[in-house]
């Protein structure tokens, strides 16, 4: 082989090795996005219309967190927080919408505390997303019920799941087992749902007492 064909086996030899390297990247990069997004990955790839404008939007989200100046809550602060979950777990069995509504609100001002932009529902998912990824699916159930909830739409039953939502949103977001373990076995490992106490399953566990469609009342009512 004379010495062009040489030179040319070689630049040949240089492109395939950095293709290789190139797609090595990328499939790092999109585990990388995995781990980190979990279901949120395939949410965000599928309203985003593919994996490249998905993992783009992911990885501004990203960019966007590093931004942010967040905060660990204080002793004080959590156990304020745990308290104002006690009082509407309570007040869910006499008002089921209104101990919705305030939960909702909590949510949104633990977030705020902790650091994230909490004005909008929709930019708070996606500042969350970074790091409460594996919340988010109950935050949404436990919200889009809300939403229904303050249109009157919502039923005892539904109020009830959404607590229970909110309550793993809300150990998600304390970061600690806010919530004490009522019996020896816990939860699962890696569940991001924290297990229900004596008193929570007094009151969230589902009712066996039939309902109308309609059978809540709007907060203030």
């Amino acid at each position: 082989m004379n010495t062009s064909g040489i030179i040319i086996v070689i630049i040949v030899a240089v492109l395939v090795v950095a293709l290789i390297a190139a797609i090595a990247r990328v499939g790092f990069a999109r585990r990388q996005l995995r781990d980190r997004f979990g279901d949120e990955y395939d949410r965000v790839v599928e309203e985003k219309g593919g994996r490249a404008a998905g993992e783009a939007e992911l990885r501004d989200r990203q960019r966007r967190h590093a931004e942010l100046e967040l905060r660990e809550l204080t002793p004080e602060q959590r156990e304020a927080y745990r308290s104002e979950w006690v009082a509407a777990q309570a007040r869910f069995i006499d008002d089921p919408s209104a101990a919705v509504h305030a939960v909702d609100e909590l949510v949104a001002r633990i977030v705020a505390a902790r650091g994230y932009p909490a004005t909008d529902y929709r930019d708070r998912l996606s500042h969350l997303s970074v790091e409460h990824a594996p919340a988010l699916s109950q935050y949404r159930a436990a919200h889009d019920a809300s939403v229904r909830n303050d249109a009157g739409e919502a039923t005892t039953e539904e109020l009830r799941q959404a607590m229970v939502d909110y309550r793993a949103t809300i150990n998600h977001l304390l970061g600690d087992d806010s919530f004490p373990v009522a019996d020896a076995g816990g939860p699962a490992p890696n569940s991001t749902k924290a297990p229900l106490t004596e008193e929570d399953e007094r009151v969230l566990t589902p009712s066996e007492q039939p309902e109308a469609d309609r059978a809540t009342r709007r907060p203030g009512d």
